[in-house]
């Protein structure tokens, strides 16, 4: 019996390899791109490849479309839905991991830990001087949260540890949170001329696109620190860039920009006031093992015509 036909975007990671062996025909991307004649049954992201109605369209026997993660801006849900294709991804299980990076994030940017590194490891390094590179402190700071969801109540949870007041910006209240934290509930306005700190974990919607522009980084404090565990299309890259340069804020910590990765030799890069990651918010063993086995049970159920365990909600 033919093994269904399932198109990934990879390399893949070899543990979802090792999943898929034998369940499934992997076949390229450039298939899904181009189309083919052949019928593919399934879809599987493991990036962040695009996948919308034109796609699905020149694939007309995909049953289901599964997602290596849990944000899935770049499948058109609304698409997938019109043809009634089940979506699933991996949610609930990369929330500590990624709140663990943002205070990493924090952290690294407001102790100027990346510029301390390569200080300490150059030439120049021949003397202990107290009054040089100083940083700000993070304890008993105000934290800005905009999107109190998962990923910023775990963010909230972790603040809580440093004697952090905590305030956060929500499409809804979470009077829960507000319980559970002491947090207070701000207009976006607000919480960003309040804060030390401002952490992004908002999923990257219309509404979300283009969220921090210049405007909003003028709100900002000069000694505040911006950190973006979300999307990189959250924040305006170029109004970023400028900001960092002149000093209209003090430091900002980075999982994601846009585009991603950015250009070598992109000016953003050169910022001294900038810590950056490659996307790891949730890029550790036990959380990506997870990962890959939600996502690989999304897409076997799906192709077998079952319910998906784990579908977009």
């Amino acid at each position: 019996m033919a093994l269904p036909k399932v198109v990934a975007d990879g390399p893949l990671a070899p543990l979802v390899e090792q999943l898929l062996a034998g369940q499934v025909e992997l076949l390229p991307w450039s298939v899904a791109e181009a189309g083919t004649t052949a019928t593919i049954d399934g879809l599987y992201t493991y990036g962040h490849p695009l996948v919308d109605g034109a796609m699905l369209d020149r694939l007309p026997g995909v049953r289901v479309v599964s997602n290596y993660g849990v944000g899935v801006d770049h499948i058109r849900l609304a698409d997938a839905a019109a043809r009634r294709i089940p979506v699933g991804n991996t949610p609930g299980i990369l929330d500590g991991a990624t709140a663990d990076m943002a205070f990493t994030l924090l952290l690294a940017a407001a102790r100027r830990l990346i510029e301390g590194d390569r200080y300490a490891r150059g030439p120049a390094f021949l003397r202990y001087d107290p009054g040089y590179m100083l940083g700000v402190e993070a304890h008993s700071q105000t934290i800005g949260i905009i999107g109190m969801g998962r990923i910023g109540r775990q963010i909230a949870q972790r603040a809580r540890g440093f004697d952090m007041r905590v305030v956060y910006h929500n499409r809804r209240r979470d009077e829960a949170s507000e319980q559970r934290f002491d947090a207070q509930y701000f207009p976006l306005d607000d919480l960003l001329a309040a804060s030390d700190f401002v952490v992004l974990s908002v999923p990257l919607t219309d509404h979300t696109r283009g969220l921090i522009g210049a405007r909003e980084l003028r709100r900002m404090k000069p000694t505040a620190t911006l950190v973006n565990v979300a999307r990189g299309p959250v924040v305006d890259t170029a109004a970023l860039t400028t900001a960092l340069q002149e000093r209209w804020i003090f430091a900002a910590g980075l999982d994601v920009t846009d585009p991603e990765p950015l250009p070598r030799g992109h000016p953003l890069l050169a910022c001294d006031n900038l810590t950056i990651a490659p996307h790891l918010g949730s890029a550790t063993e036990q959380t990506r093992r997870k990962m890959a086995e939600m996502s690989v049970t999304n897409l076997l159920a799906g192709l077998a015509n079952q319910p998906l365990p784990f579908p977009v909600r």
